[in-house]
């Protein structure tokens, strides 16, 4: 798909540097066409993705549509496993875990071949699957004139991808974009000369496609492979349909391809679909196209654009500018910042970004953002592109409600409710527990069963986290018929470990057993090293998560009363997080040496973050005895695993290490194979790189700089928590907090000048104020209020939409 870099490195010696106006906007440019998939631009709706590499003679755009996974639904699910666990537990409780380990490979594992070892295109557990290429092969009059004044741009402001450039004497001009309000992609050709557009255009994919062209229309339709018996999976397909408003001439070029001869501006559409919710294929391209059809370009990008910015323009975030530094492509940015940390803009930009790809990769009634949100650009995606688990589908959402964009939470709130059914039988085959369960892979097909491989796919408190969502929700948008909607779901999952648990002879603590703490592994005495336990320090934070937020939805609800009675009694049989004897949260519930002190999962400070078990407030002994872990297993890591790391520090109010972390997290990475130790970084098109690209880091990443600016967890409203030197001055608007509600801040000198906050209900909210405060104005919708500043603390009973405003 890509020139060689050698032809390319020629060409980009003919390229100017873009031209940027005065003035900041959250974009990113190139001054030469993409030389790999991670240098292309992505852009998307929520459901159809589309990534255009801005190439002169030849510009290719990668498709994509969320839902287009190969394999099938299956029952994964070993009825046989349960005779096992009687035994695992005994072995595990006698302290021989590497006996019990072994006996798991052979008897508690899925059923079938599970995610075929991240191969799941070729089993029934499927992978995530690029939808096509869109080739565009452009001819010039004179094919050896000069390429100059090149330009491509990403603009967030409105979700549109440009591409500029002379060639010779004539300019031409390219938009791309995916419509919120049409659904369909949208790439606009134009040029400066009358009759100089003439280009050639096919589609293309690895394997399962036929490609048709028909009068002013191109198709491309297939089935994937379904795991089985290979021709009943998923059905997709693409159609392009191409407008010249203008003049010009489209004929079919071949079976394959069209052709635009002599046109002065032509519109590309391109529809995209697929059967996994039920519809049509070919109804759902004909219906899109059609209806975009009758639009002009300016009404489908004005359209496009006014239903993008509902979403957007929702948050705002300043901190500070190198005008010098904006103005340089964004490889070239990278690089230099990897020098010089003094750009505080890139910062911003990486924070709009986060929200932007969340923006782009989800939408209401769609799915959740995978693996790699909504692009890939293979048929085998890494890791299937699927939903791990055990942080990273998570790690995926935590911008969603800090980043107000509360509505797209909903995909996965929907997804998780799907899983129940199978969680339900998953949980009998294995533990014959009631309630529900899932473990570490997910994918569209409800796969909740255990993963092949039991050091790693053992982890069977992934349904309790993902419950941590439907409850977090809740928090930050408080409606109790949604609460009632979710509260099954959060008890089901309470339920099953009301079931499983098991106590522990030695210690007399109920524990999950058997288990693990994510892909880690500890020593045993005998020095063989093992990732199977009798209980983690994470299972127990996340089952007291679950009890807890479980019996607070109860007792909202006015329901459960004795059940939650049963929860609180078996959370009080819990082992407490527990420092080690070097001071640090031991990871297991014994002191066991880790086999990697580095690794990239930190799940033992899950009660840090993204829980609020703990605090500098309330447990000031476990928040440094966290800091020691932190500090202990180092800096550098895979991309996600850094960025969860500045949701730490931020949490543990150092605003500078968190801020070291992002420079870190914005290391220029080109790596494209797999790293789980030190390679982690930022792609030129700024995706993260685990590497391979991940997405959770970019939302991870995205996530701790809110966490930086402002932090509601605790019961009470906290602005510039973590704020690094580096943002000395600058303003937030728009940014949500718990209990519900918007609020913005301005700040100088690294001291909190200003802030309001506009509740969406009717609650008192507690702000703590900054230790310098002084001089403190505040007023409700303009009312000057008094009395209401005591102890550090800001008490203010308001109603929804009211403004509190707070001066100092």
């Amino acid at each position: 798909m890509y020139k060689p870099l050698v032809f390319l490195f020629v060409i980009a010696l003919l390229f100017s540097s873009c031209q940027k106006e005065a003035g900041w906007k959250a974009a990113y440019h190139f001054n030469q066409p993409a030389a790999m998939w991670e240098e292309t631009f992505p852009l998307g709706n929520g459901r159809i993705g589309l990534m255009p590499d801005g190439g002169v003679d030849t510009e290719s755009f990668v498709m994509n549509e969320i839902s287009l996974w190969s394999g099938s639904s299956q029952d994964a699910n070993n009825p046989e496993a349960k005779k096992y666990l009687p035994e695992i537990r005994k072995l595990l409780f006698e302290g021989r875990s590497d006996e019990a380990q072994q006996l798991m490979y052979k008897g508690f594992i899925c059923g079938g071949k599970g995610s075929g070892g991240g191969g799941g295109a070729k089993v029934p557990y499927g992978s995530y699957q690029l939808l096509g290429n869109l080739v565009i092969n452009y001819r010039y009059d004179n094919e050896s004139d000069t390429i100059s004044s090149y330009c491509r741009e990403l603009t967030l402001d409105n979700a549109t991808a440009s591409t500029v450039f002379k060639k010779g004497k004539v300019q031409y001009n390219r938009r791309s974009f995916t419509s919120f309000e049409s659904d369909v992609a949208v790439i606009h050709l134009n040029t400066g000369n009358r009759g100089a557009l003439n280009f050639s255009l096919g589609m293309n994919r690895p394997e399962r496609a036929k490609v048709a062209a028909e009068g002013k229309t191109l198709t491309m339709k297939g089935q994937l492979y379904d795991g089985y018996s290979g021709d009943n999976g998923m059905r997709y397909g693409a159609k392009v349909s191409v407008v010249l408003p203008k003049d010009g001439e489209l004929t079919t070029l071949s079976d394959t391809a069209l052709s635009v001869n002599n046109a002065t501006e032509a519109i590309v559409l391109v529809s995209m679909a697929t059967d996994y919710f039920g519809k049509d294929v070919d109804e759902q391209l004909n219906s899109t196209l059609r209806a975009a059809d009758k639009k002009n370009f300016a009404t489908l990008e004005k359209e496009h654009i006014e239903a993008y910015k509902k979403l957007y323009d929702r948050v705002k975030v300043d901190f500070g500018h190198v005008p010098e530094k904006e103005i340089m492509p964004i490889d070239e940015r990278l690089a230099a910042f990897n020098k010089d940390k003094n750009d505080p803009s890139l910062l911003a930009l990486y924070y709009q970004f986060g929200r932007y790809l969340l923006i782009s990769s989800t939408r209401q009634g769609s799915l959740p953002p995978n693996l790699q949100g909504l692009w890939a650009n293979t048929i085998n995606t890494p890791w299937n592109g699927d939903y791990h688990a055990n942080i990273n589908v998570q790690m995926n959402h935590w911008i969603a409600e800090q980043g107000n964009l509360s509505e797209l939470h909903t995909p996965l709130i929907e997804w998780i409710k799907s899983l129940v059914p199978s969680g339900e039988k998953t949980a009998q085959d294995f533990y014959s527990s009631r309630g529900w369960v899932m473990h570490l892979l997910g994918n569209v097909w409800q796969f909740t069963a255990p993963g092949e491989h039991p050091s790693w796919g053992a982890t069977n408190t992934a349904a309790a986290w993902l419950c941590e969502h439907l409850y977090t929700h809740y928090l930050y948008n408080p409606d109790k018929a949604y609460l009632a909607d979710v509260y099954p779901v959060m008890r089901g999952a309470a339920l099953f470990f009301v079931d499983m648990l098991v106590e522990d002879p030695r210690s007399h603590y109920l524990v999950t057993a058997p288990t693990t703490s994510p892909e880690n592994a500890y020593y045993l005495p005998n020095g063989k090293a093992v990732s199977v336990c009798a209980g983690s320090t994470m299972d127990n934070q996340i089952v007291r998560e679950l009890f807890n937020n479980t019996c607070s939805a109860a007792e909202i609800l006015g329901v459960d009363k004795e059940f939650c009675d049963t929860l609180k009694e078996k959370c009080s049989r819990l082992m407490p997080t527990t420092l080690g004897s070097d001071g640090r949260i031991m990871e297991w519930l014994e002191d066991f040496k880790e086999t990697e002190p580095h690794h990239r999962h930190i799940s033992h400070l899950y009660g840090l973050h993204p829980a609020n078990e703990i605090s500098l407030d309330k447990t000031p002994e476990l928040a440094e005895g966290a800091k020691k872990t932190l500090i202990a297993r180092g800096d550098e890591s895979t991309g996600w695993s850094m960025a969860w790391k500045v949701n730490f520090w931020a949490r543990l109010h150092d605003g500078e290490h968190a801020w070291k972390l992002l420079t870190d997290l914005l290391r220029p990475c080109v790596e494209k194979g797999s790293n789980y130790a030190k390679g982690g970084g930022t792609y030129p098109n700024l995706f993260d790189g685990h590497p391979p690209f991940q997405i959770d880091g970019n939302f991870g990443g995205a996530a701790g700089i809110g966490e930086m600016l402002i932090q509601s967890q605790n019961g009470y409203v906290e602005f510039l928590p973590a704020l690094p030197k580096a943002w000395e001055t600058g303003f937030f608007e728009g940014i949500k907090i718990e209990g519900g509600g918007e609020a913005s801040a301005r700040w100088e000198e690294g001291k909190l000048l200003s802030f309001r906050l506009r509740p969406s209900v009717d609650r008192l909210f507690k702000i703590k104020m900054p230790n310098n405060a002084a001089n403190i104005a505040l007023s409700v919708n303009g009312l000057q209020l008094t009395d209401s500043f005591k102890n550090g603390m800001i008490e203010a009973d308001l109603k929804a939409n009211d403004e509190l405003e707070v001066t100092m």
